[in-house]
């Protein structure tokens, strides 16, 4: 009796743990039936790329970032030399000391000519720095202004920085001119003249004028020059032949330029660390040049009065009128 009680328990034992592994399989299957999604049938397929179309793509899609990205990120230019130049670029003019009036005690107007073609004065035509490169650089870019030279009745001399010029007008002005001769195509005869302009060569300019006042200052005991206008030079042909005189293109005012000139290197042939500017060379006087004018009561030149060359003895005599007033000042 006791035998058969304990097989029965074994059998219901055993046929529920088999129950319960059988529930948990079924389980297991509609889970994983629910986790599977069916495919619908009527959506497409993406089509397989052949790998030439790929890489076309790819390379197309490159070259377009890479245009973007250089044209983006500037190009690093190397520093032309052992170290960068930063003195000149940084320059300023050093301000003049402030002249008052009164004590003003003598003062006289000069105009002297710069000849480019001598030897001290050739590093202002040098291709790397030519001066009037500098000037016409500023004037193209509005950065300084010309003044019409043409004579007035007012101003004889055209030089009284009364008449602003355009930078097109000022590029005229400097172009290289012909007068030609107008010709009536009926009868044959010449009517007049007219100017031809050309493409400017800057090599054309080998003459500077500037026009400067000697001033004595009894309050700091100095007598020294202030440039006021610097001018470059033309030469008018006519037929082909040069004329004689030569004549200011334009005129700039010196103290608008000083911060211009200050900033442009100018070129020294013995030194190439000399770091000297354009306007330390005008402060400095390092450059050869004569006396074409002084001012007096007929407003005459030098050459009106003197010929050949007692123009420039003339030019060294009054030179020399100068030195000797400051000299004659002091008492020993």
């Amino acid at each position: 009796m006791k035998k058969g009680i304990l097989v029965l328990l074994f059998l219901s034992l055993v046929g529920g743990t088999f129950a319960q592994k059988k529930g948990t399989k079924a389980k297991n299957k509609k889970a994983v039936s629910k986790t599977k999604t069916a495919v619908p049938t009527n959506v497409s397929l993406p089509v397989p790329v052949s790998n030439t179309q790929v890489s076309a793509v790819t390379q197309t899609a490159l070259v377009d970032t890479t245009k973007k990205v250089i044209a983006a990120i500037p190009v690093d230019r190397p520093i032309d030399g052992v170290y960068k130049k930063t003195d000149i670029v940084s320059a300023q003019p050093v301000a003049y000391a402030t002249i008052r009036e009164a004590d003003v005690v003598y003062q006289k107007r000069v105009w002297r000519e710069i000849d480019l073609r001598e030897k001290m004065n050739q590093y202002m035509a040098a291709p790397q720095a030519r001066l009037i490169d500098v000037l016409m650089d500023a004037i193209k870019n509005d950065e300084l202004r010309a003044f019409d030279a043409s004579p007035t009745k007012e101003c004889p001399g055209g030089d009284n920085f009364a008449i602003p010029l355009t930078s097109k007008e000022t590029l005229l002005k400097l172009s290289d001119s012909v007068l030609v001769s107008k010709i009536d195509p009926n009868t044959g005869e010449v009517t007049g003249t007219e100017r031809r302009m050309s493409e400017f060569n800057p090599d054309s300019v080998v003459k500077f004028r500037i026009k400067e006042d000697w001033i004595f200052d009894k309050q700091r005991g100095e007598f020294k020059p202030h440039i006021i206008g610097i001018a470059p030079l033309i030469q008018l042909k006519v037929a082909g032949s040069k004329l004689e005189d030569y004549q200011p293109a334009f005129w700039i005012y010196f103290p608008e330029a000083r911060p211009i000139l200050a900033a442009k290197e100018a070129f020294t042939k013995y030194n190439d660390a000399s770091n000297l500017n354009y306007d330390q060379i005008f402060a400095k006087r390092i450059f050869s040049s004569y006396i074409v004018k002084v001012s007096n009561d007929k407003d005459e030149r030098i050459k009106d009065y003197k010929q050949g060359i007692d123009r420039l003895y003339e030019a060294e005599r009054i030179k020399k009128s100068l030195m000797d007033y400051e000299l004659n000042l002091w008492q020993y």
